[in-house]
C-alpha cells in the first residue's frame, strides 16, 4: 500500500492570517487618518468662516470708533490712533476703550487704525515732491530724475515719456515684458514695477546686516562701488495711493513734513515738538495738537508767505484710514485689512476689505 505524505498547511494559513491582519490594520489606520483630516478640514473651514466674520466685526468696531470722534482735529493721542485719549474724549463713549483683544463671540479682535493723510498721495504728487522724498532718503543724484520722471510716466494717461522717464516702450524690452499702467496707482507696491525703483528704495534699509547708520548717506551723495544703499526710510513710508491729498500736520512724521513748501528738518522737528507737548513724545496725554494748520506752520517758524502757500496742502482732519484687524479663536489667527473713508463725522464707509 502506497502512503502519500501529508502536506503541512498550518504555516501557510498563519502567514495568510498575518497578512490579512496587516492589511486590515493599514486600512483601519488609513480610515482613521482620513477621518482625522476630514475633521480638521471641517474645523478649519468653520474657523475660517468665524475668523472672517470676526474680521468684519473688527472693521465695524473701527467704523464706530471713528464715528464717535468729536474733536475738531485728528491726532496721535486720540483713542482711534492707539493713544490714551484727548481732552474731547474724556467723558465720551470711547473713554477707557482698548483696541487690543476686544472680545467678540468666541474670539477676540485687535485693531490698529492708521490715517492715510499722514502720508503724501502718490497719485497727486508732483515732480518736486517726489524728488524731495528721494533726496531725503539719500538716493543717488543720478537716479533721482529717472525715478521721479518714471513714477509720473507710470501714472499719467499718455504714452509720452518724460526726459528721464519711461513708458511702455521701455518696459516691453524687459524680461518678462509688460506695459506702463498709465493710470493711478491702486496698490503702492506697483512702484516696484517702475523703472529705477529698487526693493531697498521701496522698503527702506538695505540687504546688509550692518546697523542702520553704517552705510547711511544723505543729499544724493551716492554710494561707493559695490556698496549696497541703506536708506533711512522707504517710499512706502512717505507715500500712499489713497488719501484726500492733504497732509495731516498732527500725524505726519518729520520726513513727510519736509515735503511741504518751506519746511526743512529744523522746522519739521519744531512742528513735532509743538504738537507733542511738554514731554516731547507724540501720542501721550500731554499732546497739544494743532487746530489750525496754517497757524501751525507759522508758529513753527515757516515764513508767512510760504506758510500761506503750504496751507493748501495741510490739514488737521483726516478722512481716509487703513485698518488692520487681527482676529483670534483659540490658536487660530488671521489679519485683515480695510480702507475706510470718512464722508461725514458719522458716515464712515468701507472702500475695501481683504485678508492680508
Amino acid at each position: 500500500m502506497k502512503v502519500r505524505p501529508r502536506h503541512n498547511t498550518d504555516g501557510i494559513a498563519l502567514l495568510i492570517a498575518v497578512i490579512a491582519v496587516l492589511v486590515l490594520s493599514t486600512l483601519a489606520a488609513g480610515l482613521a487618518l482620513s477621518m482625522k483630516v476630514e475633521s480638521r478640514l471641517a474645523f478649519n473651514a468653520n474657523s475660517e468662516t468665524q475668523l472672517y466674520w470676526l474680521g468684519r466685526s473688527g472693521v465695524e468696531l473701527a467704523r464706530w470708533i471713528l464715528a464717535q470722534e468729536r474733536c475738531p482735529y485728528d491726532s496721535l493721542n486720540q483713542i482711534w490712533a492707539g493713544g490714551p485719549g484727548s481732552d474731547c474724549e474724556t467723558n465720551g463713549p470711547l473713554a477707557g476703550l482698548s483696541l487690543d483683544n476686544f472680545p467678540v463671540g468666541a474670539g477676540t479682535v485687535s485693531i490698529k487704525i492708521i490715517d492715510l493723510e499722514r502720508k503724501v498721495n502718490i497719485n497727486t504728487a508732483n515732480g518736486p515732491e517726489i524728488q524731495q522724498a528721494l533726496t531725503l532718503m539719500g538716493v543717488d543724484a543720478n537716479d533721482i530724475s529717472v525715478v521721479a520722471d518714471s513714477i509720473q510716466d507710470w501714472i499719467d494717461p499718455d504714452d509720452l515719456p518724460r526726459v528721464a522717464g519711461a513708458e511702455s516702450d521701455y518696459y516691453q524690452g524687459l524680461d518678462p515684458p509688460y506695459y506702463a499702467k498709465n493710470a493711478p496707482i491702486d496698490d503702492l507696491s506697483e512702484l516696484l514695477l517702475v523703472r529705477g525703483v529698487t526693493p531697498e528704495m521701496y522698503y527702506g534699509g538695505s540687504a546688509t546686516n550692518h546697523p542702520p547708520a553704517f552705510f547711511q548717506h544723505k543729499l544724493g551723495l551716492g554710494t561707493r562701488p559695490g556698496e549696497v544703499p541703506n536708506y533711512p526710510f522707504g517710499l512706502k513710508d512717505v507715500f500712499t495711493p489713497i488719501s484726500n491729498g492733504s497732509i495731516n500736520i498732527n500725524t505726519a512724521d518729520a520726513n513727510v513734513l519736509q515735503m511741504l513748501p518751506g519746511v526743512d528738518a529744523v522746522t519739521a522737528e519744531n512742528i513735532i515738538k509743538l504738537r507733542a507737548g511738554p514731554d516731547g513724545v507724540d501720542g501721550t496725554e500731554d499732546d497739544t495738537p494743532f487746530v489750525n494748520a496754517a497757524g501751525a506752520l507759522q508758529s513753527a517758524g515757516v515764513n508767512p508767505a510760504l506758510a500761506q502757500q503750504a496751507s493748501r496742502f495741510v490739514t488737521t482732519r483726516s478722512s481716509t484710514f487703513e485698518v488692520h484687524v487681527t482676529t483670534q479663536i483659540g490658536i487660530e489667527k488671521r489679519e485683515y485689512v480695510a480702507i475706510l473713508l470718512r464722508i461725514s463725522p458719522a458716515d464712515i464707509e468701507v472702500l475695501s476689505f481683504y485678508w492680508k
